[in-house]
């Protein structure tokens, strides 16, 4: 056997296997071909997005590295928010302008016709924002006003989908928080964006980023009731704001009670024992009488074990639940103006619930012999009654009974 080579074709290629070799990472050049095109014109926007978009600079590796220069005019150092060394830094940023609404839009919309270009970059936005947020400590009172701004500039003229929670979530930063500084940065925040928005587009903003209810987190931990928020943004112009909050109390509360009275109701507890309890819950949360006396109607309707299309058990059912638990709804219906309100409840849920329709006079009569309504009360409805929801046909059905208590009232 021989040990010599085999001969190779003349010319023959020997392949060699294809490695992907990747570019240094070099964020300081990139910056500095940032700084040097906002140099070249002079800060011109326009002038700025054009030359950005003539470039072939690599975008897609450095994009938070292009939304820092941005913002602060130059390239941070990593994990900071402290300005690179060595880069250079121009004096066209967003936290370099004005604090006013006018100076900061432009930085918006060129933003935005960015992101147009290069969609992609809208990741780098949020990460460069939520860095921003969560530093907010770092930066001046007024800058952070800028960002605040900017902010709600940005949800107002839809920023390529930006998402809510990249900016609401990355401010519940216990320290920051503490420190009052959320609390000022959401204030100029909601200021801004109700310029042009309505309350209801805020409280969607809010629902998206998941703080819809939880509007007491932005405050420090000493100052998270009712009170100190009607205060300070009523004190900052923000009475919508103060409204919806207290609509939105009043609902969650009114929901736990109801839950309670609902659970009490089912197991059949004395009436003595419920009543004491809707009461500390009422002044606990400090509900309007008229609030307390619909609510109490609708729970003891909802509790009602209806029969479906049984109209003469339905009815029985209802005058039933009404007799049983008449002594809670006369601890309520303490004065004529509370008894006028449960008289406009029942009208009300008679005149849009079919099992109902025909059981109107039956509910009054029933209230009047527990001595939850007085004579007066009903008279007073039956001739001067506000609500007009199927009045004329209540009216006339409950005639007999009205006929027959002025009939006693004359032979007292």
């Amino acid at each position: 056997m021989s040990s010599k080579e085999k001969p190779t074709l003349g010319g023959q290629r020997i392949k060699t296997r294809k490695r992907n070799i990747a570019a240094p990472l070099d964020p300081s050049s990139f910056s500095d071909a940032i700084v040097q095109i906002y140099l070249d014109n002079a800060g011109d926007l326009e002038l700025v997005a054009k030359s950005i978009e003539s470039s072939d600079l690599n975008f897609s590796r450095y994009g938070d590295t292009f939304f820092e220069v941005v913002f602060i005019g130059v390239r941070t150092q990593p994990g900071t928010i402290k300005p690179e060394e060595e880069g250079e830094r121009h004096p066209y940023s967003l936290i370099d302008c004005a604090a006013q609404r006018e100076a900061i839009l432009p930085y918006v919309l060129f933003i935005q016709k960015t992101l147009r270009r290069r969609p992609f970059l809208i990741k780098s936005l949020e990460n460069v924002m939520r860095k921003f947020l969560q530093s907010l400590e770092f930066f001046e009172e007024n800058e952070r006003q800028k960002l605040a701004i900017f902010t709600a500039l940005a949800f107002s003229q839809k920023l390529s989908g930006l998402p809510p929670e990249t900016v609401f979530q990355p401010l519940l930063k216990d320290n920051l928080v503490a420190k009052g500084i959320v609390l000022s940065f959401i204030t100029e925040f909601f200021k801004e964006y109700l310029k042009e928005n309505s309350l209801d587009d805020l409280i969607a903003l809010l629902k998206k980023g998941k703080m819809e209810d939880n509007l007491l987190e932005f405050f420090p931990s000493g100052k998270r009731t009712s009170e100190a928020l009607s205060e300070h943004f009523t004190k900052e112009g923000l009475t919508s704001l103060v409204e919806y909050n207290s609509k939105k109390m009043f609902e969650v509360k009114l929901k736990e009670i109801k839950s309670t009275l609902t659970t009490m109701i089912n197991e059949e507890a004395e009436i003595s024992e419920v009543t004491e309890v809707v009461k500390q819950q009422v002044k606990d949360a400090k509900f309007p009488d008229i609030e307390v006396v619909r609510m109490l109607w609708d729970v003891l309707m909802e509790a009602v074990q209806w029969s479906g299309k049984n109209q003469q058990q339905n009815s029985n059912s209802a005058l039933r639940q009404v007799n049983a638990w008449a002594g809670l709804m006369n601890a309520f219906c303490t004065s004529g103006k509370l008894e006028l309100e449960l008289i406009y409840k029942v009208q009300t849920q008679c005149y849009e619930d079919a099992k109902l329709m025909k059981l109107f006079p039956e509910i009054i009569r029933s209230l009047y012999d527990q001595d939850v309504l007085a004579e007066d009360t009903i008279l007073l409805w039956f001739r001067k009654g506000s609500n007009q929801k199927g009045r004329q046909s209540f009216v006339k059905a409950l005639e007999p009974f009205v006929k027959w208590l002025e009939e006693a009232e004359e032979e007292e």
